[in-house]
């Protein structure tokens, strides 16, 4: 059996399945919660067995801190909430991304068990690229078929979350083709991912890969004028796969006539390329001015959205996005979402969490945030401000980044295999 083989079979076989079967089954809407649960189970055996396991993690307490900063934003926000039931519904539900977070701390001691994770959730994305490509060739994939404008691979045309899915766990992929395979298995993994991120047509996930690919550059370089000049290579290929695909591919072209109805100037021609942002984004700000402490309430965007929105929005008279009278569903830029539905404290929240987490990062030492590396950057990429967001509160997002939060804190803390600690 090949090293890579063994690695994925020890990854299949250990404790770290039920964290692992999140990213399994994320295709398939709320059967990824059976990997939640399973670490639900796992955290509580966990304490029956070792009551003080907590104190001698120092992973899982950061995990702690970070998760109270996410929760207790959404907590703020619900006591005055526009939609109480939705805002402390949501607020119980977060609740079970502590032992999911604390089981990967748990489970992921050492090196070798980081490792063998980041390579089964890489073959996870691998799968994902190669149905998509699929797809994109005969129009057909183990999700049906594609939509007209986009395709959508093994999440089906009416969940369309392959591109972001790809784009913030391309780092895994990345990571394990240059450490196995060197510098031109990165290239060929590279190219691999970007196609399917392309024919996608979730513009945030080119914007998103495109962080992760300068984030690789800068890794794999090291210097200033190394990094410019890899970024520079990155670009030529980005725009020659952009061309072929914008020759090739019907779907492509139309995301990027659409997109390219911005370089006209006007308001309209700048909203229409957006998808409508824009007018989301103004009753955004509105929204914040007309709650700025602890905002309208967490998930409550939907309901409060009619009553800032000007009169006629298409997004109200239409129900385009959440249903007619309802408006928008969420504000689709981070930032926005966590200032409008949790306001100013549920920012500071947000921004305490995030000074600790780049503090804890600092201090744990070079060969440990080499160590963390695809997660810290799969986690930037995702919360890279300039770019449009899917709901950080909403059920699938927030799994997805929850998730992420706990592998990284793994992360940072991990022992070394048992063959190099002797």
């Amino acid at each position: 059996m090949s090293p890579l083989a063994a690695s994925l079979k020890a990854a299949l076989r250990s404790p770290l399945l039920p964290f692992w079967l999140v990213i399994g089954l994320l295709p398939f809407g709320r059967s990824a919660e059976l990997g939640t649960f399973l670490c639900l189970i796992g955290v509580v055996l966990l304490f029956v067995r070792h009551p003080s396991a907590l104190r001698e993690h120092a992973g899982a307490q950061l995990l702690l801190w970070l998760l109270a900063a996410y929760v207790g934003a959404a907590l703020i926000s619900s006591v005055d909430s526009l939609a109480p039931g939705k805002s402390w519904g949501t607020v119980a539900s977060l609740l079970r991304y502590v032992p999911l977070g604390l089981y990967a701390c748990f489970a992921i001691r050492r090196e070798d068990k980081l490792d063998a994770l980041y390579l089964a959730t890489a073959v996870v994305v691998v799968f994902w690229a190669l149905d998509a490509w699929v797809q994109a060739l005969t129009g057909w994939s183990l999700g049906g078929h594609a939509e007209p404008e986009r395709i959508s691979g093994i999440f089906g045309a009416a969940n369309l979350k392959l591109g972001p899915s790809l784009s913030v766990l391309a780092p895994f992929v990345l990571w394990v083709a240059l450490r196995r395979f060197g510098l031109k298995g990165l290239l060929m993994a590279f190219v691999l991912l970007l196609g399917p991120v392309l024919m996608s047509g979730s513009r945030a996930s080119w914007i998103c890969y495109a962080v992760v690919a300068l984030g690789f550059a800068w890794r794999v370089t090291g210097s200033p004028l190394r990094f410019a000049a890899a970024a520079s290579a990155l670009v030529v290929v980005i725009l020659l796969a952009g061309g072929i695909a914008w020759k090739t591919s019907e779907r492509f072209q139309l995301r990027i006539d659409r997109t390219l109805q911005a370089l006209q100037g006007s308001d309209k021609s700048v909203d229409w390329a957006l998808s409508g942002r824009l007018d989301i984004w103004r009753t955004s700000v509105a929204m914040f001015e007309g709650h700025p402490i602890n905002g309208v309430g967490v998930r409550a965007y939907r309901y409060a959205y009619p009553t800032y929105a000007p009169a006629n929005d298409r997004f109200v008279v239409t129900g385009d996005a959440c249903g007619v009278g309802e408006g928008a569903c969420h504000a689709h830029q981070w930032l926005l979402e966590v200032l409008t539905e949790t306001g100013s404290l549920g920012m500071a929240c947000w921004l305490a969490a995030l000074g600790w987490a780049v503090i804890a990062w600092r201090r744990v030492g070079e060969a440990a945030r080499t160590r963390a590396f695809p997660a810290t950057l799969a986690l930037g990429a995702m919360l890279f401000p300039l770019n449009t967001h899917l709901a950080f509160y909403s059920a699938w997002w927030g799994l997805l980044f929850a998730w992420l939060l706990g592998l990284w804190c793994a992360a940072l803390y991990v022992h070394p295999s048992r063959g190099e600690a002797a």
